[in-house]
């Protein structure tokens, strides 16, 4: 099955399920608080499914991150001046 088809697919689920809800708001009316948060629920289920659709509509080419080249010649010393070695500390002075 197609993307396109499982879409359609959940579509048709939604609208059943919106007319089930409005059935439901007219049995037991739509002043509950229980109804309006099962209406809520189902249109915030509409909308995130338009916006799967429209993702899916226009999908994006993976990218690839922009690589950065690394030289093989080595760094410059003076970049290394004032740094301290890792776990060793400061050059002029002793490790605690």
């Amino acid at each position: 099955m197609s993307v396109h088809d499982d879409l359609s697919s959940v579509q048709r689920s939604l609208d059943e399920l919106s007319r089930t809800v409005t059935r439901l708001e007219q049995q037991l009316g739509s002043g509950g608080l229980e109804v309006r948060r099962v209406r809520t629920d189902a249109d915030h289920l509409r909308e995130s499914l338009a916006l799967l659709r429209a993702s899916a509509a226009t999908p994006d080419a993976p990218r690839r991150p922009d690589l950065v080249p690394i030289p093989d010649t080595p760094y410059d010393g003076s970049l290394w001046t004032d740094s301290d070695d890792e776990g060793l500390g400061a050059r002029d002075r002793h490790a605690p």
